[in-house]
């Protein structure tokens, strides 16, 4: 049985099989970009909103038109990502298990939220969505549901721009999955639900998990494709982002700064708790 090897001889031996040469340049330049990108823009939006006070901040986070909006945008949000986990997960299993004409095609167009930009999708939602639209006015006639310019249209926008982060997140790991393990389960004598629970779902969780923050994410700051298909009329469809860069044209930065404070604080929990359920999946499946 052969000793252990010194930490600084393990380190010396990490360092030379690194990939990139450099670890403390790449590590400065690391922190470097995130601090200019990500650290300091955020402490900065988080000193203005200290500037207000705790009295004045508190009228802001309780004013009932701030409230309906932050309800509005995190609840939309977070439907939408339940719809499209559920839904990008069954896309992706197409797309990986099943060879069809068009699939190439298919593949692609599930990227086109990516590239299209907000205010177009938001246009062609609202086009089609509208009560003289042709989805919209098939709704509405044959299930009386009005889509267009209300807080449903909301949904269906966000739903629109998160469907691909499901996807391209569970499409790769989904295609790791032997299908040799299915068939398996199948001899051994497991039902496709047993199979599907027991076997499939294990690997796919942490993915779906991580589709589901993204989307969810994406919902939250979405700004460009809701407006288009939402009246915008305060407490009926009216969004948190919609409500910043009103508060920007009034020239109320600090009102401005405090809605994204709290915006950034919900987000950062919700996603917090997100991070907390993908390493226990991953330690519970692991162990199991």
């Amino acid at each position: 049985m052969t000793a252990a090897a010194p930490d600084g001889a393990r380190r010396t031996s990490w360092r030379r099989r690194s990939v990139l040469p450099g670890f403390n340049l790449t590590l400065g330049y690391t922190l470097a970009y995130l601090s200019l990108i990500v650290l300091i823009p955020l402490a900065a939006l988080a000193i203005r909103s200290a500037s207000l006070g705790w009295t004045e901040f508190w009228a802001i986070a309780t004013d009932p038109r701030i409230v309906a909006s932050l309800q509005l945008s995190f609840g939309a949000a977070i439907l939408a990502a339940l719809v499209n986990t559920v839904f990008g997960v069954i896309v992706a299993w197409v797309l990986v298990r099943y060879r069809f004409p068009g699939r190439r095609w298919l593949d692609a167009a599930v990227d086109l939220p990516f590239a299209l930009p907000t205010a177009v999708a938001g246009i062609a939602l609202a086009t089609l969505y509208a009560p003289n639209g042709p989805f919209g006015a098939f709704l509405e006639g044959v299930f009386g549901v009005k889509v267009g310019f209300t807080s449903l249209g909301v949904v269906v926008a966000l739903i629109f721009v998160g469907l691909p982060f499901v996807v391209r997140t569970v499409q790769p790991v989904l295609e790791e999955i032997d299908r040799e393990t299915e068939e398996v389960s199948a001899t051994l004598g497991a039902g496709r639900l047993r199979t599907v629970t027991r076997v499939i779902m294990p690997g796919l969780l942490p993915a779906i998990l991580t589709g589901f923050a993204l989307s969810f994410a994406r919902g939250v700051g979405e700004y460009g494709s809701v407006i288009f298909i939402a009246n915008n009329l305060p407490f009926q469809s009216e969004i948190a982002p919609l409500l910043i860069v009103i508060k920007l044209e009034e020239h109320n930065y600090a009102g401005a700064t405090a809605i994204a404070t709290i915006m950034l604080v919900i987000s950062f929990a919700m996603l917090f708790v997100i991070n907390l359920l993908q390493a226990w999946s991953r330690k519970w499946f692991g162990h199991d």
